[in-house]
């Protein structure tokens, strides 16, 4: 576990915002894996949908914000150094550290199973990060306060998660209100650690082969704006294309790494996971990328990694 010092803590902002919403996925019960209509399987599953024709909804936002609630004082902040040396740090059995602080509405047991569905090979990458779930993350410029509970005051300036370097650590703080349900609160954990193996241990030369074969072959869509970005400026005659095919694989192993750990723990509809900015890539290349990954990194005991299909009429 790494020692967490109180001090040189030093922020920046983490680039890893995505539209994970819950009015999308309000008719989902007690997700866990990946959703086509197929009976309820006994293990998390990943369901994939061809066909797909409902628009986007345009209202929703990047992070959604919990409905105002009457309150009789404000939220008690802190800094993040504080909730340091304050909040006892747990380790998984994984080797993951994380810690709770404040009033998280996320029950203890589905944040340990969030935790523990990383598989060991992947939590190897995580050994100088420690993650803390707390209600709300504030940015205010270059500083960064923590709320103790919800507090709508604050959560116009709220930000799905920072990482905040401290020595030769690395804590991670996520805000758990701004989303309220177990679905984008992992998610959001899930893209960080995506990010961090990509980080520690590059880009799989197996993943990579799969993904550029599939846009040389015109696979439509993407797993992230960032992908899909680097993506149109790789295949395009940009003087520097080739940095651009590299960043592409980058996001596209990091998006892969993300949704498969999420279907490790959850029952996960494709669909949920749509975006105004960029088509979502097509469900038979993703199988692909995420049999691959699952072969990279093979899930732990007591999790099962599984792709169901359905055609919508």
């Amino acid at each position: 576990m790494p020692t967490i010092e109180s001090s040189m803590l030093t922020a920046n902002a983490s680039r890893l915002m995505r539209n994970v919403t819950t009015s999308a996925r309000t008719g989902i019960k007690n997700q866990r894996g990946f959703r086509t209509g197929t009976p309820e399987p006994l293990a998390p599953c990943i369901h994939l949908s061809y066909n797909i024709r409902a628009p986007f909804r345009s209202d929703i936002r990047a992070c959604v914000t919990i409905a105002a609630m009457s309150q009789a004082a404000p939220a008690i902040t802190r800094s993040p150094a504080e909730v340091v040396r304050q909040t006892p740090v747990s380790q998984a059995p994984n080797g993951i550290c994380y810690a709770v602080s404040g009033e998280v509405t996320v029950p203890e047991t589905d944040l340990e199973r969030m935790i523990a569905a990383v598989p060991r090979s992947a939590a190897a990458a995580l050994e100088r990060k420690a993650y803390y779930f707390v209600p709300l993350t504030v940015s205010h410029g270059d500083d960064t306060v923590i709320a103790d509970r919800y507090d709508v005051t604050l959560s116009d300036n709220a930000v799905c998660q920072r990482n905040l370097n401290l020595g030769d650590a690395q804590c991670v703080f996520i805000s758990t209100r701004l989303m309220d349900d177990k679905f984008s609160v992992a998610f959001e954990f899930y893209i960080n650690v995506g990010h961090a193996v990509v980080e520690r241990a590059g880009v799989s030369q197996e993943f990579a082969e799969l993904a550029w074969k599939q846009v040389e072959s015109g696979a439509r869509g993407e797993t992230s704006l960032d992908a899909w970005d680097a993506r149109k400026f790789a295949i395009s005659d940009n003087p520097d294309a080739e940095k651009y095919k590299n960043e592409y694989l980058s996001a596209a192993f990091a998006d892969a790494i993300s949704i498969y750990l999420l279907s490790l723990y959850l029952d996960v509809d494709y669909y949920d996971l749509r975006e105004r900015d960029y088509p979502l890539l097509a469900p038979g290349p993703l199988a692909e990328r995420l049999r691959k990954v699952a072969e990279l990194f093979p899930a732990n005991s007591g999790f099962e990694f599984a792709i169901y299909y359905k055609r919508r009429s």
